[in-house]
């Protein structure tokens, strides 16, 4: 029973052992999902699913294999954007006109739910019939009925048996892209201390007091050790304009995750359009003349700085290879790709955050560009487990 579910499962990205996949069929032959659908999916995420990172892939699979459980984006268009309305309360006089404690039959309500879709033509709020708001349907949002199924809207009783189009956990995934407060966290492993510093000893060595105070039998001896200083230098590279446009609001997160950190002792920030050439920019506008010599930044950054470029690589191949690519500004008698590599060889530590990473970029022609530079950079996609491993490789030994 449920052979199939299990490589819905499997496909979805979820592992699972022989171990627990009989620990499941155990407890359905035991009856503990009591014949209800809900039962056996909190069953089935409870032993099968290991950590809340899956708990969308598991929806997913869930979604898929039980057929009744339908999508948000199976309710056709038209009803969709006649539901897509807020502040839909119930009032007064729907409240009087209909029952809303009346208790349906799961499989009635579902059969019913089918045949309005295909039956339906023009938007309702109100009533008590068509797939609406505001009203006693089965069907829709903002009403208040106790046992139908809620199609888009702000969830309100929480006892309808399916729920459409309800992602709850997608923001646990780990392939999601990040928002600030993944950044920050991230952000806190990129750090490093030293206390090879001159000055006097004023901060508690905790470990070093406990050492004394047990050999002294009890007696408390406090011990100092001079302050340790923080000594990451982080230089941020951002791609800004063109195809990045979509990512503006991703770059932004991560610009303020940075900028609001106390991780780091330096933190440099400039921008290019599309490739890194001569010159880098000082604001986001990458207005001309507004920028600095990528031979001046080097001046002003030693090799131990941390380095972080931001961009999807997406550009023409003359963009990259010709001398004459820059159609913004100068070469300075290099292409593209001889800047990044003179960049690529200056610092020890240099990732590449790419929010449209692209895994088989090395096997696509229209994808030579970000294939050429993963060759030069590490390249990690702008997701939580990305973001994870970039951090990984820039806090390697040397």
């Amino acid at each position: 029973m449920f052979t199939d579910f299990f490589y819905v499962l499997k496909d979805k990205g979820i592992t699972i052992s022989m171990t627990e996949w009989i620990t499941f069929m155990d407890a359905l032959n035991k009856n503990l999902a009591d014949s209800s659908l809900e039962r056996l999916y909190y069953l089935g995420r409870m032993i099968l699913v290991k950590t809340e990172s899956d708990f969308d892939k598991y929806d997913l699979a869930f979604q898929e294999y039980f057929k009744d459980i339908k999508h948000y984006d199976e309710i056709p268009d038209n009803i969709r954007k006649w539901l897509e309305k807020d502040g839909m309360e119930p009032d007064q006089q729907n409240i009087e006109l209909y029952s809303y404690q009346m208790k349906r039959d799961i499989n009635e309500t579902k059969r019913m739910f089918r045949e309005r879709i295909t039956e339906q033509n023009s938007e309702h709020n109100g009533g008590n019939y068509w797939i609406g708001t505001s009203g006693g349907s089965a069907f829709g949002h903002s009403g208040r009925n106790k046992g139908g199924i809620r199609v888009g809207g702000k969830p309100g009783f929480r006892s309808a048996f399916s729920v459409n189009g309800e992602r709850k956990y997608i923001d646990f995934r780990h392939d999601k892209t990040l928002d600030i407060r993944q950044f920050q966290v991230a952000f806190r492993k990129l750090r490093q201390f030293s206390s090879k510093i001159e000055a006097a000893k004023t901060e508690l060595d905790l470990d070093e007091t406990i050492d004394k105070t047990c050999n002294n039998g009890g007696y408390l001896q406090l011990e100092f050790q001079k302050p340790r200083k923080n000594t990451v230098k982080l230089l941020l590279l951002f791609d800004c304009g063109g195809t990045m446009y979509p990512f503006m609001e991703l770059c932004n997160s991560l610009f303020q995750a940075v900028h609001k950190a106390n991780h780091f002792k330096d933190v440099k920030t400039y921008y290019f359009h599309n490739c890194i050439y001569s010159k880098v920019y000082k604001t986001a506008e990458c207005e001309l003349g507004d920028w600095i010599d990528l031979e001046e930044l080097f001046r002003k950054t030693d090799k131990d700085y941390k380095v972080i470029i931001i961009g999807d690589a997406q550009m023409a191949p003359e963009e990259l290879f010709d001398v004459n690519g820059n159609y913004r500004g100068p070469n300075d008698g290099k292409s593209g790709y001889e800047w990044n590599q003179i960049l690529s060889k200056k610092y020890r530590r240099v990732i590449w955050l790419n929010p449209s990473r692209h895994p088989n970029a090395a096997m696509l022609s229209w994808m030579e560009a970000e294939a050429t530079l993963a060759e030069l950079y590490p390249m990690y996609p702008l997701t939580v487990n990305g973001l994870k491993e970039g951090i990984k490789k820039l806090m390697a030994p040397k």
